[in-house]
């Protein structure tokens, strides 16, 4: 056994055990180092929605440089006897060595998209199964979620304030994915850091009640912060709270937050009271338990940004993208590529090594186009489909990353192209309530 190349902490246990233990059979009877395609995809979209979101596939990169089995991840599997000393041996010396192609992220998605495509061995590729799972399902719910969010919101801010809702380290990839999708900022700061997210928040109700009236928590925050701060108005009287705000802070305060109440019949009143005492630039902020139904709604309040927790951070009602890995083609005793699929009842899946195409008419979205083939010659439908844009990118090859979709900067580009692509969206697309996906999945032969 031999100690772990990076210093970072392994990501090699993020597993199931049957991941490790087929690769131990598979050592066994000599098919664990039989080339094999896999390929992970939604069989539907959760929440009967009209189209997903890709996100987490930077933070997928980041944790394969590091899913490396050492001393101590070693040491475990042996004591536990998960496997046999041949596969110690050869999780060992595990780098994946294969390629991996998908969809950027950002990009958005529907059923039987091929969303990430894994080429290497099979023990190789099998054993990424569950970390790749775990990571796009969770992110790509909170975008699925963030993404509806941005288009109730329309121009106006979004802020993510659900870390206390969610678990630490899932709290930071969520405020990572709503960025993604189409939030401005967020209330963690390890996002801020890690990310290069906006962050933003002034006080929260505990600060009112520390002092011994509203208008003294009022005037230390504006010492400490001036004058272009939000004050939160509501932990006693909200009309009293808006006067004491201004009379403190004058006409040129930054804003005031709502965070509780019948949120519209409230902003309208604060709007019309803040206007009455010339604080007409004094901006409202909302937060109070949102989802993009109650943000739909607030459409024609006074309101000039939302603060969402919650519900972005747990998919508003769908907490999973319900993606899936299944194997979809190998390499036979021969060495001839045979594509392989589950039949089962409202679980099959198709085989076949893929590429995917967004057809357009005019700019605007027509279908999702997937090519299959049973070999690997080359997929393309330009001779058909000559205004189909590839969907499909290289992240890995031959086992190195491109740390170009990696980091503050991979974020950054992932959130300019989801911007880009929603607009090829149908306008039938953007509508909240449940529908059929908004685009419909075409199969065609590579021939």
């Amino acid at each position: 056994m031999t100690p772990r190349d990076a210093q970072a902490p392994s990501t090699a246990l993020l597993t199931d055990r049957y991941e490790l233990t087929m690769i131990d059979a598979a050592l066994r009877d000599g098919t664990a180092s039989r080339r094999c395609v896999f390929e992970l995809f939604g069989r539907r979209l959760p929440g009967a929605r009209r189209f997903g979101v890709v996100a987490g596939t930077g933070r997928l990169l980041q944790q394969l440089r590091d899913f490396r089995f050492g001393d101590d991840e070693l040491r475990y599997l042996s004591d536990h006897r998960v496997v046999s000393r041949e596969t110690l041996d050869f999780l060992a010396g595990y780098r994946f060595t294969g390629t991996i192609r998908g969809y950027r992220e950002g990009e958005l998605y529907f059923p039987g998209s091929p969303i990430l495509i894994v080429e290497g061995t099979f023990a190789e590729a099998v054993v990424l199964e569950t970390i790749a799972l775990s990571i796009l399902n969770h992110d790509s719910a909170v975008a699925n979620a963030a993404a509806r969010m941005s288009i109730a919101a329309g121009d106006r801010p979004l802020a993510e304030m659900g870390s206390r809702r969610a678990a630490e380290q899932s709290a930071v990839a969520a405020a990572r994915a709503a960025y993604i999708a189409g939030f401005d900022a967020t209330s963690n700061l390890e996002a801020g850091r890690a990310w290069g997210i906006p962050t933003m928040g002034t006080a929260a109700h505990a600060w009112t009640l520390l002092h011994d009236t509203e208008e003294q928590a009022f005037r230390s925050q504006i010492d400490a912060l001036g004058t272009e701060t939000t004050l939160l108005i509501d932990t006693y009287d909200i009309r009293e709270g808006v006067a004491t705000a201004i009379r403190v802070a004058g006409t040129a305060l930054g804003g005031v937050r709502i965070d509780s109440g019948d949120l519209p019949a409230v902003a309208a009143a604060v709007r019309a009271q803040l206007d009455d005492l010339g604080a007409t630039a004094t901006k409202i902020t909302v937060t109070s338990d949102l989802d993009e139904f109650a943000i739909a709604a607030l459409a024609a309040s006074p309101v000039d940004s939302y603060g969402v927790g919650t519900s972005v951070v747990t998919g508003s009602g769908a907490p999973t993208a319900g993606m899936v890995y299944k194997l979809v083609a190998r390499q036979d005793a021969g060495g001839g590529w045979v594509a392989v699929a589950k039949t089962s009842t409202d679980k099959g899946s198709k085989g076949g090594r893929k590429a995917a195409f967004r057809t357009l008419d005019e700019g605007t979205a027509t279908s999702e186009l997937i090519v299959v083939s049973d070999g690997f010659e080359e997929l393309s439908p330009a001779s058909r489909h000559p205004d189909a844009r590839p969907l499909l990118v290289t992240l890995v090859e031959q086992g190195e990353t491109d740390a170009g979709y990696e980091g503050a900067a991979g974020v950054a580009a992932a959130r300019a192209h989801h911007a880009r692509v929603r607009e090829e969206l149908p306008v039938r697309a953007l509508a909240l309530s449940r529908s059929d996906p908004a685009l419909p999945t075409v199969y065609t032969d590579a021939g």
